[in-house]
């Protein structure tokens, strides 16, 4: 059996960040080596407690685990349930190598359900398939078109959860597919008697079940699996096999409004000022393609004529206490000033007339950049939005760079396709690690082991129920995941849409094609023709006190994000990772978990109520206080202005007095809420909420204890800044 090879990781890492990567994929590979058996047949091999990889053939060289972006967190790994033996029966393993590539064959229990395989918004329990048939083909292809029934997504990843409680993750970056749950070997028993005539394959059973993998050009595979004992637990495990999770700014975390392509320095600063005027919160402000001289492609130089003063403009900017973010895609237009240098470190076909940056090479990282901070980052540009670098399968125009394509680090474009965000992402963070800063962006394309990055994945599409299976799903795989509100077709359909927003991991509200507010006029055409609603001030007013909600809950969900960093739990999530013994919650595609505490429950435009399934416990409706019993179904009838929120009792709910922007001596005043009888504790996390410092120990836990009438207030830690929380009050809730 082939042992581990040490990895290197992407050399556009800084010298620290590097030798920290190289060291833990250093003792991994040591570590596998020694437990290595004699022989040839593919064993499991403990990497790290309730982690194995098995290894099959010889796998490719350019794999999610060669471009890994942060180290594996050992050390929380050891403080997880130790899990043994490996909870998929190796026996059962079959791997299989043809002339088109390779297959491995992995068991599925009768009744197994299986969640993941990237951030799709169409799919959910990936074992139903159409028309009541079992087992579904999932299709694991970047696509700029999330909304199809293959599992085509922004964001695809080869790793999948089990509601048997483990997880598996296959190291690869070809296209591809997984039958799950509907392909039987041959060598099967094939039931021989007793089938009637049927016309339809509805409900036909398909033998044994299992989980076929089916990876193009490639001889060879590393698997891993992710012992649980509960299906969260698995998530957790891979997530700090990830590195953790991300912990954003706190300014990250508020609202973030990105104005018109076209508009200019005034007229930016004309609409910002206005948002202020109008109270309305907001941290970071969008500035879309028109900052640059040219785009599609870009030549990452400030356009003269729209912004002829970008310090200037910046500094305004930061005057009104915004946080800067500036939308980009990688194609690198001959009038860039990198375009000859960077020619040589490119792929061998052109986009939109531009070069296709090959980010697997260190060279292209380093010459691609230097532009990016000549351009933003040395003017404390404080984000970016990454565009354009999914792809288009079934488009019958396509605008990207082919499967072909050639790459100077030897990715062909298949696997550069799969890759490209996730590559894109590591070089724009580096500046911001160099300065030991946080960052907090978008991108729309990401893929396997993105934990630990600080990018919001985001799409063009606009289906609000696709977006909300988007946030149910996100969980699965260590990604995030952004709907945002552009234009609506009622006010209803407006404020529904905005209230999906406020509660993912960020909050936009995307006007990159009209010129005023939504909330000015929702149509397209009349809102860039200035011809505003009547009901202009009113929804201006409704959209504050949503605005507000969002900023209220800041620490609650500052916190939900600390602990993804430290336990893998993902801060939003599906009903069934909480609740896996539940059947009720196997197919729940429209509610989530925002925190542990909070459970939401969306509406959509044209419905006066809908079904909310509370799981098992007592429940009080947020708005209400109104107590819930757990374990059934309930009707919401929340108002327009009211997205349907639950409360588990048991639990302390901190919620803050809004505040329109966060500044770095913000002190945000809180209330705790007590929700329930016998509360858990809560740890806020305290820290400077800009830089890396928290992950060097400069931060405080703030532990929040009440028991019957006394309250407590526990600061511990080794921050030593302006205090970022005081407790005001505590209530019933």
């Amino acid at each position: 059996m082939k042992t581990l090879q040490p990895l290197s990781p992407p050399k556009a890492f800084s010298n620290s960040a590097r030798t920290i990567v190289r060291l833990s994929f250093l003792i991994t590979a040591l570590a596998v080596r020694a437990s290595e058996p004699a022989g040839s047949g593919p064993q499991a091999t403990l990497v790290a407690p309730g982690i194995w990889r098995i290894h099959f053939g010889n796998p490719e060289p350019f794999t999610p685990i060669h471009f890994q972006s942060a180290p594996m967190d050992s050390s929380a790994l050891k403080t997880m349930p130790d899990k043994k033996p490996i909870p998929v029966d190796q026996n059962k393993i079959s791997f299989r190598c043809s002339d088109r590539g390779c297959s491995v064959l992995l068991p599925m229990k009768s009744g197994e359900s299986i969640y993941g395989l990237g951030l799709s918004t169409k799919l959910f329990d990936l074992t139903q398939g159409k028309n009541g048939q079992s087992g579904r083909h999932v299709f694991l292809k970047p696509t700029d078109s999330p909304e199809n029934e293959l599992g085509e997504s922004h964001a695809p990843a080869p790793f999948y959860v089990s509601s048997e409680g483990y997880g598996v993750f296959i190291d690869t970056a070809r296209f591809a597919s997984f039958y799950t749950g509907n392909n039987s070997p041959t060598l099967d028993a094939v039931e021989t008697h007793g089938r009637e005539v049927k016309t339809n394959t509805t409900g036909r059973p398909r033998g044994m079940k299992t989980m076929l993998v089916d990876v193009p050009a490639a001889k060879g595979l590393d698997i891993y699996v992710f012992a649980g004992p509960t299906m969260l637990d698995a998530v957790k495990r891979y997530n700090l096999f990830s590195g953790g999770g991300v912990v954003p700014p706190l300014w990250g975390l508020g609202i973030q409004y990105r104005g018109h392509a076209k508009l200019g320095a005034d007229e930016t600063l004309e609409l910002a000022n206005r948002l202020r005027a109008d109270h309305l919160p907001c941290d970071v402000w969008g500035i879309e393609p028109g900052w640059q001289s040219k785009a599609y492609s870009c030549s990452f130089v400030w356009n003269s004529n729209t912004f002829p003063d970008p310090d200037g403009f910046l500094q305004k900017m930061r005057g009104l206490n915004y946080h800067m973010n500036f939308w980009e895609h990688a194609f690198t237009h001959p009038s860039s000033p990198i375009y000859n240098e960077l020619k040589p470190w490119a792929g061998n076909y052109f986009v939109w007339g531009g070069l296709v940056p090959d980010f697997a090479s260190p060279k292209g990282r380093q010459i691609f950049l230097h532009q990016q901070k000549v351009a933003l980052f040395d003017h404390q540009v404080e984000g970016v939005k990454l565009d354009e670098c999914d792809y288009q399968p079934e488009s019958p125009a396509p605008w990207s760079f082919p499967l072909n394509t050639a790459f100077p680090s030897g990715l062909d474009g298949e696997q550069m396709h799969s890759l490209f965000g996730l590559l894109y992402q590591q070089v724009m963070l580096e500046s911001y690690r160099e300065k030991g800063l946080r960052t907090w962006g978008l991108v729309r394309n990401s893929h396997a082991l993105a934990s630990s990055l600080p990018y919001v994945v985001y799409s063009d599409s606009y289906d609000h129920h696709c977006y909300v299976r988007g946030l149910v799903n996100e969980g699965f795989n260590g990604l995030l995941w952004t709907p945002e509100v552009r234009d609506a077709t009622s006010l209803e359909d407006f404020y529904r849409r905005l209230e999906t927003v406020l509660f993912s991991p960020n909050a936009l509200i995307n006007s990159w094609f009209i010129r005023n507010p939504p909330w000015y006029q929702i149509n397209r055409e009349k809102n860039n023709r200035n011809e505003f609603m009547p009901e202009r001030v009113d929804a201006t007013d409704g959209v504050r006190q949503l605005l507000q909600l969002r900023m209220s809950f800041i620490p609650y969900l500052y916190s939900a994000f600390n602990e993804y960093r430290t336990t893998g739990k993902p801060p939003i999530r599906a009903l069934v990772l909480d609740w896996p013994t539940d059947p009720k919650v196997r197919q729940i595609d429209d509610q989530f978990m925002f925190g542990d505490s909070v459970l939401v429950a969306p509406m959509f435009a044209g419905q006066n109520q809908r079904d909310v399934y509370l799981p098992a416990g007592d429940w009080y409706d947020y708005w209400t206080r109104e107590k819930c019993s757990g374990g059934k179904t309930i009707t919401a009838t929340n108002g327009v202005n009211q997205i349907p929120l639950f409360v588990k009792a048991g639990t302390l709910l901190p919620l803050a007095e809004p505040v329109e922007f966060v500044k770095p001596d913000t002190c945000f005043k809180i209330t705790v809420n007590i929700v329930g009888p016998n509360p858990s504790d809560f740890i806020l996390y305290e820290d400077d909420g800009v830089t890396s410092a928290y992950a060097r120990g400069e931060q405080n836990k703030i532990k929040l204890h009440t028991k019957g009438d006394s309250h407590s207030v526990q600061r511990s830690g080794n921050y030593h800044g302006p205090d970022r929380f005081k407790i005001v009050a505590w209530q019933q809730f």
